[in-house]
């Protein structure tokens, strides 16, 4: 990513170029994004192509204001933190799902970040790609609770050797802590883009992070929530709302509603 690309990217998230690649920086640059650049599979009900190669996500994300799921926000995010100094390596998760299950090999695409300044460097779980995960970077050597916006949260190491993430008592998914490359993830986006059993081909889903909680669009539904889900609030959109919604909540212009088959009704 070059100075011009680096410079666009940070204006997407209205953030200015910092002065060191430290803790207190990363911390701004995370909840920014999450503020900025929804969650979203919108691409996996518009037919589009997923192509994990960071220009091509640069024109999706940056360009197209645009959001994306966990292998585009995550894949992308690591090319602008490497470029502002820091050092990013992707780490393969497994997501538990609502059996309790693990999901599939290279389920989830989370960062391991390096940060600079006084004394040893300090290692950071980044992840702008998981809704329910924290609203800052957690210390990833750290064993005891961290107390974040979303929760409280827990890295746990397992007797393999992997790394638990754990929000309010429940885990979330569980990360190995080898390096991987982005191409390592075309399956997993594959399936998840085209499997049935996948949780993102049965609805399109958008979801922000806001200054006062958290607004999503699943399927038709339009839902919003204060703080720590307090004040939920819930209405049913029109065909010819939806549109207009997705603009004004998320900034995503489109010409056509996701999920729609021939002569046939939006999914959800």
């Amino acid at each position: 990513m070059d100075s011009t690309e680096t410079d666009a990217y940070l204006h997407r998230i209205g953030a200015a170029r910092p002065a060191a690649a430290d803790a207190a920086a990363l911390r701004d640059l995370h909840l920014r994004h999450l503020k900025t650049v929804p969650f979203e599979n919108l691409s996996i009900h518009l037919g589009e192509e997923i192509v994990l190669d960071p220009g091509a996500l640069l024109d999706k994300v940056v360009r197209g204001g645009r959001g994306g799921f966990c292998y585009e926000l995550n894949g992308l995010f690591a090319e602008l933190l490497t470029a502002l100094g820091y050092r990013v390596t992707l780490l393969a998760g497994r997501v538990v799902g609502p059996d309790g299950e693990f999901g599939i090999p290279f389920d989830h695409l989370a960062l391991r970040v390096e940060t600079a300044g006084a004394g040893a460097p300090e290692a950071w779980l980044v992840d702008v790609g998981f809704g329910r995960n924290s609203h800052h970077p957690l210390k990833l050597a750290e064993r005891g609770e961290q107390s974040d916006p979303a929760g409280l949260f827990r890295i746990a190491e397992t007797e393999e050797g992997d790394l638990d993430v754990i929000k309010d008592g429940a885990v979330q998914y569980r990360l190995e802590q080898r390096r991987r490359e982005l191409g390592d993830f075309e399956a997993g986006a594959w399936w998840h883009r085209t499997s049935e059993k996948s949780p993102f081909t049965r609805s399109p889903l958008c979801s922000l992070l806001t200054g006062t909680g958290r607004v999503t669009i699943s399927g038709r539904t339009l839902v919003t929530t204060a703080a720590g889900g307090r004040g939920r609030q819930e209405r049913t959109l029109a065909d010819d709302e939806l549109l207009p919604a997705y603009r004004e909540h998320f900034g995503i212009v489109i010409d056509r509603l996701p999920g729609r088959t021939e002569g046939g009704p939006a999914a959800g």
